[in-house]
């Protein structure tokens, strides 16, 4: 079976009503990044950020896997699909898609914030006071502007190893996450999904652009590689 590696952006979510991570203008729901998703934000206003956080995970609950998430699982009965997202949801999952990797980090999870590998599964509101088994207050489970994305050096030997490449809903500028074409073998077809794409397809050996939404991208995309 064929590995499919699909990589997701906030484009993917939009559907279902969540947001994109950071307009244009640098606001994240009417809020400066710097200020809701930095280590320094953090520890300027923890309670601010940790508010900011419990109101995503509230709406997170509110929303459901749009039919882009479900085109995807069916891939799973032709290819060994496996997700990247750099999305914070569990949309994919809920859709269900069974191999997803969270370049990110997840809305559901906590952490210690004195030690990375103690990650708690949480549902309700975080707030001052809550503490891992050392001790420590929790933070969400997000990779902050400035921190370590630890699991990008997965996420590399997957793409590594795909035989074909999707690429939804994510405008390829931040890194080190847009920095994981560069690891598709050079004869890897490679399908971009976008309303609108900011890649040309002379800039890719064997790209396939798509230039729609995320339900209607995969619509076509499963015209084109299952039918």
């Amino acid at each position: 079976m064929k590995k499919l590696v699909v990589l997701t952006g906030a484009g993917m979510s939009a559907e279902s009503g969540i947001k994109t991570f950071r307009d244009a203008d640098g606001l994240w729901e009417g809020h400066d990044v710097m200020e809701v998703a930095t280590p320094e934000g953090f520890d300027r206003n923890p309670e601010l950020v940790l508010e900011f956080y419990n109101q995503r995970r509230r709406q997170l609950k509110e929303v459901d896997p749009n039919q882009g998430h479900k085109n995807l699982t069916k891939l799973q009965e032709h290819f060994d699909v496996e997700i990247i997202t750099q999305n914070v949801d569990d949309l994919h999952e809920r859709a269900g898609s069974t191999k997803v990797l969270h370049l990110h980090g997840e809305l559901r999870k906590v952490r210690s914030t004195i030690n990375t590998s103690l990650i708690y599964e949480w549902e309700d509101d975080l707030v001052l006071g809550n503490t891992c088994e050392k001790g420590y207050q929790l933070r969400p489970h997000i990779v902050w502007f400035g921190e370590d994305v630890p699991m990008i050096e997965r996420a590399a030997e997957s793409v590594e190893k795909a035989d074909i490449l999707v690429i939804i809903g994510t405008s390829m500028q931040v890194y080190p996450a847009a920095g994981l074409i560069n690891f598709c073998q050079p004869n890897t077809p490679i399908y971009f999904i976008d309303p609108r794409p900011n890649i040309e397809e002379s800039y890719y050996r064997n790209l396939t652009v798509i230039e729609d939404t995320a339900v209607g991208g995969t619509e076509k995309l499963l015209m084109k590689l299952i039918d």
